[in-house]
């Protein structure tokens, strides 16, 4: 069986980004995902489209393909009141290098931070992986048909959204939004 649409598909995979493995899968624990779907970035799937059980694969993404190239407006100055408690600065978790979810207009976003000053603290929104270049080496472990659950719940149940009515009514309660046969559109 070929990786298509709506396939389930398990890979073993070694990911290295400047001749240094960044992530991995093995066949203990391998990356499980409905093709198509958009999970795995585009070009990602686009190499490994008609693959087969026990075929392996090597191929490289741009950064551009990736996760794109760096963003400089994605590296902000935030007052440090936005990281205090009670009137306390979080100066144990406010450290160059961790990573912290933060809020948005989008919802939580996640940055890094690259430095801690007197009055700002200096964050970084760019994806971790954005401006590098991404060489997969890997295997084909597995590829079967996706039920009908796994295609409207997905294959982990994350796709499980439930509406009956108004955005309120939503399964975990949306507040402002709109509901559609995918479920909850919050805004």
């Amino acid at each position: 069986m070929k990786i298509e649409d709506n396939k389930v598909v398990h890979l073993t995979y070694q990911l290295k980004v400047d001749g240094e493995i960044a992530d991995s899968a093995t066949a203990e624990k391998p990356l499980q995902f409905i093709f198509g779907m958009g999970y795995l970035l585009p070009k990602f799937e686009e190499n490994i489209a008609g693959k087969e059980v026990g075929d392996e694969f090597e191929f490289m993404l741009t950064a551009e393909q990736g996760y794109g190239l760096v963003n400089p407006s994605a590296i902000v100055d935030i007052p440090r009141s936005a990281f205090e408690i009670d009137g306390e600065f979080q100066e144990a978790y406010v450290q160059p290098g961790r990573t912290i979810p933060m809020m948005s207009a989008q919802g939580v976003i996640h940055g890094t931070v690259l430095s801690v000053g007197a009055e700002t603290v200096k964050m970084d929104f760019n994806h971790p992986m954005a401006g590098k270049d991404l060489h997969f080496t890997g295997k084909v472990e597995l590829v079967r048909d996706a039920t009908e659950e796994e295609l409207k719940n997905g294959l982990f149940g994350e796709r499980n959204k439930s509406c009956s009515g108004s955005c309120g009514s939503c399964e975990g309660g949306c507040g402002d939004g709109e509901c559609s046969k995918e479920g909850c559109d919050c805004k």
